[in-house]
């Protein structure tokens, strides 16, 4: 048995005023949920970005829900899907936005991915899903 898919996907941000700019505005994603300084949570499709400060989440949970602590410093990755078409798009935006592209590449087996930061330093990616075969 393997599991069907992922639910949530986790990045750490100290500044989560600068991260829920960045994600709801730049990236158009939905905040569904903040508790302020601790954590913000966004819709992406069918799936979660939760957003957590990590200086918070290393702590037990205010709310007293029996969440393990968790949390990590220094910059993470995430990648999100996009066609040929959508990366032209969000490359686009991000240069009328002055954010920096850090690479624009293509992948040896197929497909194309760009790169770029978030305030937070995290890698956040843009990629077609050839790149690991996938349609």
């Amino acid at each position: 048995m393997s599991s069907a898919g992922i639910l949530e996907t986790v990045l750490y941000a100290q500044n989560l005023d600068e991260a829920r700019r960045f994600y709801r505005d730049t990236l158009g994603l939905l905040c569904t949920q903040e508790e302020e300084g601790r954590h913000i949570f966004f819709r992406c499709g069918d799936q979660m970005l939760l957003i957590f400060n990590p200086k918070k989440t290393i702590e037990q949970n205010s709310a007293g829900i029996p969440v393990p602590p968790h949390g990590a410093f220094g910059g993470g990755h995430i990648c999100f899907r996009a066609t040929a078409s959508e990366l032209h798009h969000w490359r686009q935006r991000f240069e009328n936005q002055g954010i920096a592209i850090e690479a624009d590449l293509e992948w040896p087996r197929g497909g194309r991915s760009i790169y770029i930061r978030d305030p937070a330093g995290n890698s956040v990616e843009f990629a077609e899903p050839r790149i690991w075969g996938l349609p």
